[in-house]
């Protein structure tokens, strides 16, 4: 792609979520995250294959159903308030149809459907942008509604967490275990939505730390399955030894990153006398780390035969920038003894 056509597309995408992040106005929010969609499209199809193709015009037909919707919610909730301020949406119609809209556009189960056959399409690059830029918006607009349906989104975050840990067991492809990956963690963020936006502000923080490092990690390594993991030994052995790190910080074990999000998100849960639904979001989430164990077995535990293709890799020298993939490494093995100073950091 044209360098300065790529430069556009993405101060575009900036440029979305930024008018939405400062938004109080439902229609100002709504052109933003327009903005933002129609700028990521020609990102997903710049290689022109049949299954980039496919999953950008999926993507397109499944966020203009979710703007349509969004606006109709809007429009109602003028017709019946008399206001578009976002954090005033106080009848429980426009509000439940707004949460529904939201929910597609990010990927939340019952509506997720799209998201495994998005991603699959997509380079690992584009990828990456989707499963963490791209949630930024609409979350935006989740932490400044005052929450009015509590149940609706106990079960809307209950059945994400229950369906990404179901969903990416018997998968083989990276990307559709990262989009079940990603459809579990927005169900523990959406969990305590309504009791703590704070919360949930921090645990989509570490998230997007999360799988920013797993991404670069597999860009690095060039792999898209679970099979070409049991190469990496050879291409990238201190890699490697990371990977695992980065899996069950994902999966939410302690003492790494990801055990602060879950363990603060089940701790604010018992309190508000949701017991029951925190522990079966902590049985689920022994799902998902299931398939993170499986991948770290195939890229730690298992060993490549020793072929001349598989040793020849590893006598090419790697060009790939590591900065950003160590940074994002470093922050998802080690934050965990910081957890006081986020906390306070990110309380609002």
């Amino acid at each position: 792609m044209n360098p300065y056509i790529l430069a556009t597309l993405l101060m575009s995408l900036g440029l979305g979520t930024t008018l939405t992040f400062v938004s109080s106005h439902w229609f100002l929010a709504w052109m933003g995250l327009e903005i933002n969609t129609l700028a990521i499209i020609p990102l997903m199809a710049q290689h022109h294959h049949p299954r980039a193709i496919e999953a950008a015009t999926k993507y397109f037909l499944v966020q203009a159903a979710a703007a349509a919707t969004l606006m109709f919610a809007t429009m109602t909730n003028a017709w019946i308030e008399g206001q578009w301020d976002i954090s005033q949406m106080s009848h429980p119609l426009p509000y439940t149809i707004v949460i529904i809209a939201l929910a597609l556009k990010v990927g939340l189960a019952p509506l997720h459907s799209w998201l495994p056959e998005v991603l699959q399409g997509l380079d690992l690059t584009t990828g990456l942008l989707m499963s963490t830029w791209q949630k930024l918006a609409p979350f935006a607009l989740l932490l400044q509604m005052e929450p009015i349906s509590p149940n609706l989104l106990i079960f809307l975050g209950l059945i994400s967490v229950m369906v990404g840990g179901w969903g990416g067991l018997n998968q083989t492809q990276l990307r559709k275990i990262l989009a079940y990956s990603s459809t579990a963690h927005l169900g523990w963020m959406v969990l305590v939505l309504q009791f703590s936006p704070s919360l949930t502000f921090m645990a989509l923080i570490t998230y997007i730390i999360m799988t920013t490092a797993v991404f670069l990690a597999f860009i690095n390594n060039h792999t898209t399955t679970i099979n070409s993991l049991t190469l990496s030994w050879t291409n990238t052995p201190t890699l490697t030894a990371i990977i695992p790190l980065l899996l069950f910080s994902l999966g939410g074990l302690p003492p790494l990153t990801g055990f602060l999000p879950k363990w603060m998100i089940l701790l604010e849960l018992s309190e508000q006398g949701f017991a029951l639904t925190a522990t079966m979001a902590a049985l689920s989430a022994l799902l998902s780390l299931y398939f993170y164990l499986r991948i770290s077995y195939a890229a730690a535990l298992t060993m490549s035969p020793n072929t001349t293709v598989g040793t020849a890799p590893w006598r090419t020298p790697d060009t790939y920038t590591t900065l950003p993939l160590a940074l994002a490494s470093l922050m998802s093995i080690c934050l965990l003894p910081i957890a006081p100073s986020i906390l306070a950091l990110l309380t609002f």
